[in-house]
């Protein structure tokens, strides 16, 4: 029997995982890639001096996802990375000079949240056991397809129902276990992963902050860019092929399915399934002609809801910072009013929240011996905002290092900078190729989740989605979950595999 041929549009971390775990099965996968290497947003940046960076993720969570996902290509993840645990998992710097250092060690934990948030802990044992049911019920229903409205009656959600805390808000759900206003931003904050403000974002997700304070939080040795590599690897060890530098055209559409791929160079190359694993909005308005699109036409998109964007620094650096976190979040004074900037008014907010990675301490693989890498992250609205980047980024960098300086003990950054780039909202949208420049994909709101979010098996366009932009959602564990997902229902096709 003929091998089936798999294409993948895409060589980012959902695309990969489905082509790691269909290649095992026996499957020809080939995978096009239009930039230079594998990753998408989970791929390297180099500096120049030898120094390395993550473009996007840098939190690797619920590493027993990664493990499964290794296990059924028929390969142990440790034979591939060696993961580093981090303690603490993150600095907290609040506006009023607090610094709080959340952590797995209970006894420390305790005194920290004695000292800074007295009356607090007994609130924080009940998140705790409560968090873990929550996380054993809905984590089943992240796993599995949406395909029809009648999945929401399905024994695994119904049963989960009493837990997803839909009805409120995340910052409104942490008021269950705390009235501390700066202890629930600490529990709320991972809102970002998913680019929504906490005091919109579906209460269930409060499972994000006890995912990290029960499971901890991960580095690969190199970055989590070497978790794309290692996929990759297990693709080229199946013999499946990653076309580098090779941009797809145009999806070619018959009779309802995606049949082929038209790539830039004139080639068309035709497979028995197709995974699109591009950026969802980008790939409907870009790669496909309009009049394939029934429902999820550009109209549609452009009234959908969209994440946040992000305002980028990578700076290499020639000197150390070993006394501060792998990770710190750098809050903004009045926390809630950045958040409002983001959200609701989409201006540059001008004092804003800063996400800081000095990755260098944990791992020196990074950075030439006495230097560093520092990473900075800032949520910023994305690109409906109609904000012109191209003229107000050079003055925004200069903000953002002063805060990083003043605010986050790196002092002296600016002068220790030895080479840098910079990503901003303009740059997602237009260099990148993310929609609006939603770092984060599409919104998580309630009308945007499970059923309702563009299906694992998208049916208009007779191909298979993995990404941000299909169900379970962004964030690397969901992404990884919807590569999983997509190649199951493949093999579930195909006669090979069953739920």
């Amino acid at each position: 029997m003929p091998k089936k041929r798999v294409l993948i549009v895409g060589a980012g971390p959902g695309g990969l995982t489905a082509g790691m775990i269909l290649a095992s099965k026996g499957y020809e996968v080939e995978v096009f890639e239009k930039q230079d290497r594998v990753g998408g947003r989970n791929a390297s940046l180099e500096l120049p001096g030898g120094y390395t960076f993550d473009v996007g993720p840098t939190f690797l969570m619920m590493k027993f996802i990664l493990e499964e996902v290794f296990q059924l290509a028929g390969r142990d993840l440790y034979d591939y990375l060696e993961l580093v645990s981090l303690d603490p998992l993150y600095r907290l710097v609040y506006g009023d000079g607090r610094v709080f250092h959340p952590t797995r060690d209970r006894a420390r934990m305790k005194e920290q949240i004695d000292q800074l948030f007295p009356g607090s802990w007994e609130g924080y044992e009940r998140f705790l056991d409560y968090e873990r049911e929550k996380f054993a019920r809905l984590v089943p229903c992240l796993q599995v397809p949406y395909q029809t409205a009648q999945d929401f009656l399905k024994w695994r959600l119904v049963r989960a129902a009493p837990y997803l805390d839909v009805h409120r808000s995340l910052f409104e759900h942490l008021g269950r276990y705390t009235q501390d206003d700066a202890l629930k931003i600490a529990f709320t904050f991972q809102a970002k992963y998913l680019g929504m403000s906490p005091w919109r974002c579906p209460g269930l997700f409060s499972i994000i902050a006890f995912i990290e304070h029960s499971g901890g939080i991960y580095h690969p040795k190199g970055g989590l860019n070497r978790i794309s590599h290692a996929m990759a690897k297990v693709i080229e060890e199946e013999r499946g092929v990653l076309h580098l530098a090779t941009p797809v055209r145009e999806l070619v559409v018959e009779g309802g399915r995606t049949t082929g791929l038209l790539l830039e160079s004139g080639e068309t190359v035709h497979g028995d399934h197709v995974i699109l694993n591009a950026d969802f909005g980008h790939a409907l308005t870009h790669l496909v002609p309009r009049q394939h699109l029934r429902r999820w036409t550009p109209e549609k998109l452009e009234r959908s809801g969209y994440s946040c964007s992000t305002f980028m620094l990578y700076l290499a650096l020639d000197r150390q910072y070993p006394e501060l976190a792998h990770h710190s979040i750098l809050f903004a004074p009045d926390y809630k009013k950045n958040v409002a900037e983001i959200a609701d008014q989409q201006v540059i907010s001008e004092d804003p929240s800063i996400y800081v990675q000095n990755a260098s301490v944990s791992d020196p693989t990074l950075a030439p011996p006495g230097c560093s890498t520092i990473y900075i992250l800032v949520p910023i609205a994305n690109n409906r905002s109609r904000i012109d980047w191209p003229r107000e980024q050079a003055r925004y960098r200069e903000k953002v290092l002063e805060l990083a300086e003043t605010r986050g003990g790196y002092t002296d950054l600016r002068k220790h900078i030895v080479a840098e780039q910079m990503i901003t909202p303009h740059d997602w949208e237009h260099a990148r190729d993310l929609y609006a420049g939603a770092t984060f994909n599409l919104a998580h709101s309630l009308d945007q989740m499970l059923y309702l979010r563009p299906h694992n098996y998208f049916e208009e366009l007779g191909c298979y989605l993995v990404g941000g932009g299909t169900h379970p959602g962004s964030g690397l564990p969901t992404i990884y979950e919807s590569g999983r997902i997509s190649a199951g229902l493949i093999m579930k096709k195909d006669a090979w595999y069953f739920y």
